[in-house]
């Protein structure tokens, strides 16, 4: 009786945190590993709003998305890259105690439209259980996705999300291997070589960085 009674408050009480929020301004951005499509959007939101927090979730390879950025002449000293996620219940996993210590209420999540619904379900659950309102914002697909959303896989991360919603408000384990996008050092990536995603329409810009 005790406990039922307990969590209707919790539920109460994140929820009247939740509607605040949702009327509140955008406190960072979250972009989701799985196509250089995402962070060249990333680019352009840093772009216009240079004061505003970004982290992308284990996304492409560290100099493509900084050469995404230079393109773009876009400030880099608010976005910092997460290197732990290797999958899409891990970006939320990882990500919740950076958005708790930066204190975020309200988060535009990037992803793409393979990703949707699931990753949009995936952050309102998890992101929701800390109070974190969720403003979707999503890119389109340029090239056909690699991965199909399946039914059984969507019903999986969803179980797994609501389980992790309860738990993490006791323990949330923090990536150890989150970096400044501003450190990311160029000059050393090329001269161990690397490659970048072939699907951006601005490849040949990149080559010529190379």
């Amino acid at each position: 009786m005790i406990c039922g009674l307990l969590i209707l408050l919790w539920v109460g009480v994140n929820w009247f945190r939740l509607q605040q929020a949702a009327t509140g301004s955008i406190d960072a951005f979250l972009v989701l590993g799985g196509g250089i499509q995402r962070e060249i959007y990333a680019a352009q939101v840093a772009k216009a709003n240079p004061t505003i927090p970004i982290l992308i979730s284990q996304g492409s390879a560290d100099p493509c998305i900084w050469m995404m950025f230079q393109l773009r002449q876009a400030s880099m000293d608010q976005v910092w890259l997460e290197k732990c996620a290797r999958s899409t219940f891990d970006n939320f996993f990882f990500s919740i105690p950076t958005l708790q210590r930066w204190q975020v209420r309200k988060v535009k999540l990037i992803t793409s439209v393979s990703h949707t619904p699931r990753a949009v379900w995936m952050a309102q659950i998890l992101l929701g259980s800390h109070g974190i309102w969720v403003e979707p914002e999503i890119i389109p697909d340029l090239t056909p996705p690699g991965n199909k959303e399946e039914d059984w896989k969507t019903a999986i991360d969803l179980a797994r999300s609501l389980g992790w919603a309860v738990l993490s408000q006791f323990s949330s384990p923090e990536c150890d291997e989150i970096i400044p996008l501003t450190q990311v050092n160029f000059p050393d990536w090329q001269e161990m070589g690397f490659r970048c995603e072939r699907r951006s329409s601005e490849i040949t810009e990149i080559k010529k960085l190379l």
